[in-house]
């Protein structure tokens, strides 16, 4: 199986998303580029019209762009949260269309593949957020609070600033260090 373009920079899809949800444009350009080709082929199984594909694919990563803090990796991982969310609304256009035109469509639906995780993947989601959680348990208190309200809380800089009354600045470096510390304990 090939890599994807964020496994090959070294990026995963939690990490970019990660970033997106404080409003990173190069990380949610990388995210589209390392998912958009697999997300492009549900829609398009899907639907069975390229346009309409390319029209649910840009919904979906408007909603990613506006709703990447909500995502739980509690939940599963990135790939499948992307999967069920291009899937669902796939599905929804569909539903739009008149009855007789939707049939057939619908039936195919069915035949897509459930993007949910296999018990494998499950038990190395399940692994993987034990090594975060014992990470953040290395980080400094401040530090630590910062990151677990930005990425789980959906907190901007700016309100990250104003909740703990610092400098907009130190708490973007405060934040950074973190994650630098974050990535160096998570590294294999």
């Amino acid at each position: 199986m090939s890599k994807t373009s964020a496994e090959q920079s070294g990026e995963s899809p939690e990490a970019l998303l990660s970033q997106v949800a404080l409003g990173n444009r190069a990380a949610f350009e990388a995210l589209y580029r390392a998912t958009a080709d697999r997300l492009f082929g549900i829609c398009l199984r899907v639907l069975r019209d390229r346009a309409e594909a390319e029209e649910v694919l840009q919904e979906v990563f408007t909603a990613v762009w506006r709703k990447a803090a909500q995502y739980d990796p509690r939940q599963g991982s990135v790939m499948s949260w992307l999967g069920i969310t291009t899937r669902n609304r796939a599905i929804d256009r569909l539903r739009t269309r008149p009855a007789r035109a939707s049939l057939g469509a619908l039936e195919a639906a069915a035949e897509v593949a459930d993007a949910g995780t296999s018990p494998a993947e499950e038990a190395e989601a399940s692994s993987e957020r034990e090594r975060l959680s014992r990470c953040l348990e290395e980080l400094e208190p401040r530090r630590r609070s910062l990151i677990r309200d930005a990425f789980f809380g959906g907190l901007t800089y700016e309100e990250l600033a104003t909740r703990v009354q610092a400098p907009l600045g130190s708490v973007k470096s405060w934040v950074r260090r973190g994650l630098l510390q974050l990535r160096a304990c998570l590294e294999p």
